[in-house]
């Protein structure tokens, strides 16, 4: 079936068998397949499990042998009729369909039954681990973590060499093994450990002191684990069953990745990973828990190619959270915590700025509004000029031309005045206007202008008792149409309302606007009896009308083919100081994600 010499096929490792009256059900590690409808499939089982090696290096089912079956099971077949051989070859292509069989190498030694229970061709697996020559080396190998992981690696069936190196921490190792040498690193302590990705050795190295780092300061969501590095107490505190998970991962996660086998955090198949990025294991001792974690905050490498940009809104809320894990991430994971989600949506994260609260329509769409804003806060410190933080190019050019473009709105020419006919009669705008009017009962002025020989509108909507007697402005947006920009405005003014009023005391407030109306709409089916009152479809319009009114912007601000290019690592540098350097390590995990950074064309942040 492998093209690739004679083999001889046995059943995975670990598969178990289950009789029934009229059929069977086989489930392992990478599949399942339950055949009924004949009461001779018992009896046919029992002849192929005999050529499959069943109950060698797998434990019986009771029930699975020749009694399992009933009258069938008891009955026995002919092998050599050719219609038993027919319905035996076609039950093995079933399970062989499903991943239930392995091809081992005819006359060859049979490999560990791991390698079996890992791939469906563990020889050339086994073949590449026995010239991997295994090197671990740590600080005191005769310590319990490196003492673990050695003693794995030889019942893997792949000994060790061992060296003393004194440039690592005390309780981290690091294991070696294949050609070209792959390496992870694997640290405990304590309160917790984790394991690295596979990946080569110097690369390992760096990302492991970055991720103690992370796992000491706490940078996410959460507090700081305490899993970085040895404390005052050593690892004498950290439980044996500890110890063995992690040297276990730390093992399988290196020998896998010799093998040339799939990483063990790919099979976990967990949404909160990224396809095709690292993923650390992170593991705490009390309460007893580990999982995989993705890990986007080491060093852009210019060599390793980013993520393509988010295709939809469900993406980028993945990558978002990975940005936003509580253990590794970067930035603070925008949630909606207790705040209020009616009549408009927020979601609330750290920032450099303080509390920031973002609104929108949804609580999806303010959790982006509020991640990208967090991410501009941040970078605006180390990088020049404004900053606009998008999940792709277009978000990102989107975001930066609508901030150009009110920034340059206090033009002593506004352009001309609209009526309130222009923008009252739309369902969007009505509904955001009354609900700042009406339902919150704000006393609120909107002005709409539209600018200056540009199909474009500026929407303000004012609070008439500001300080000192001059009417403050209380949400501003800029889109296409004039109901658009009285929508958006208006909604940005409920959003701030309820920010000021529930929110956390402080807090800086992030508007939603128009650039995420792609995201939003991205593959989305639209219902044909909707119309412009239901938020899919109203964004569906914001989204048609991006390209001409980015353009439009783009000639309004004088930014027609002056808008910087992306930020990638290797470019430009960002000079020297602290905030510079504290800007690198967010840049590095917004390029790793996908998302589009855009720096320094002028005008005001």
């Amino acid at each position: 079936m492998s093209g690739v010499g004679p083999v001889r096929l046995r059943l995975r490792p670990g598969v178990a068998v289950t009789p029934l009256r009229e059929g069977l059900h086989l489930r392992g590690r990478d599949g399942s397949v339950t055949l009924e409808g004949s009461k001779a499939l018992p009896a046919l089982w029992e002849l192929l499990s005999e050529r499959l090696g069943y109950g060698s290096g797998t434990e019986d089912v009771p029930g699975a042998g020749a009694g399992g079956g009933g009258e069938a099971g008891r009955r026995r077949l002919d092998p050599a009729d050719p219609r038993v051989e027919s319905a035996l070859a076609a039950l093995t292509a079933q399970l062989h369909a499903h991943d239930l069989l392995a091809e081992y190498p005819a006359g060859a030694a049979e490999p560990p039954a791991w390698l079996g229970a890992s791939t469906h061709r563990p020889g050339p697996a086994a073949a590449a681990l026995a010239a991997a020559r295994p090197v671990v080396a740590a600080a005191d190998p005769d310590g319990p973590l490196a003492t673990a992981l050695i003693g794995v690696l030889d019942r893997a069936g792949t000994p060790p060499d061992v060296y003393r190196d004194r440039g690592l921490p005390a309780g981290r190792v690091v294991a070696v093994a294949g050609t070209p040498p792959v390496a992870v690193a694997v640290a405990r302590t304590a309160a917790g450990g984790f394991v690295t990705a596979a990946a080569e050795p110097e690369r390992t190295r760096t990302d492991a002191e970055s991720i103690a780092v992370r796992l000491r300061t706490g940078t996410g969501t959460g507090t700081g684990t305490g899993t970085g590095s040895a404390d005052a107490r050593g690892t004498a505190g950290a439980p044996a069953a500890l110890t063995a998970l992690l040297a276990g991962a730390a093992a399988q996660r290196l020998l896998c990745a010799a093998a040339g086998l799939p990483d063990p955090a790919v099979r976990e198949e967990d949404p909160q990973l990224l396809p095709d990025r690292p993923a650390v294991l992170v593991a705490l001792a009390r309460p007893p828990h580990a999982s995989y974690r993705p890990w986007v905050g080491g060093p852009a490498d210019p060599a390793s190619p980013a993520l393509s940009p988010a295709g939809d809104l469900a993406e980028t809320l993945r990558r978002i959270g990975a940005l936003g894990d509580p253990y590794l991430g970067v930035l603070d994971a925008p949630l909606p915590g207790d705040l209020p989600q009616l009549p408009a949506s927020l979601a609330v994260c750290t920032s450099v700025a303080g509390p920031l609260v973002a609104g929108g329509p949804r609580t999806d769409l303010a959790r982006v509004s509020a991640a990208c804003r967090a991410a501009e806060l941040h970078l605006g410190e180390g990088l020049p000029g404004p900053v606009a933080v998008g999940a792709g190019p277009g978000h990102a050019l989107g975001r930066a031309l609508r901030r150009a473009a009110l920034a340059a709105a206090g033009s002593p020419d506004p352009g001309r005045a609209v009526g309130e006919e222009e923008w009252r009669g739309h369902p969007q705008a009505r509904h955001w206007w009354t609900v700042l009017t009406r339902h919150l009962g704000l006393a609120r002025e909107m002005t709409v202008h539209r600018l200056p020989a540009e199909q474009t509108y500026l929407a303000v909507v004012r609070d008439p008792a500001g300080l000192a007697g001059t009417a403050a402005v209380a949400a501003r947006a800029v889109e296409a149409t004039a109901a658009d920009a009285a929508a958006l405005a208006a909604l940005g003014a409920v959003t701030r309302a309820m920010a000021a009023e529930h929110g956390p005391a402080g807090a800086v407030h992030a508007a939603f606007s128009g650039a995420e109306a792609p995201l939003a709409v991205a593959g989305a089916e639209l219902a044909a009896w909707t119309d412009e009152g239901w938020t899919d479809r109203w964004l569906a319009g914001i989204s048609r009308r991006e390209p001409e009114l980015c353009a439009a912007l783009a000639r309004l601000t004088g930014l027609t083919g002056r808008l910087p290019e992306p930020w990638r690592p290797g470019g430009a540098e960002l000079g020297g100081g602290g905030a510079a350097r504290s800007a690198e390590p967010v840049l590095a995990a917004l390029h790793t994600c996908g998302f589009t950074v855009l720096a320094g064309w002028g005008g005001a942040r």
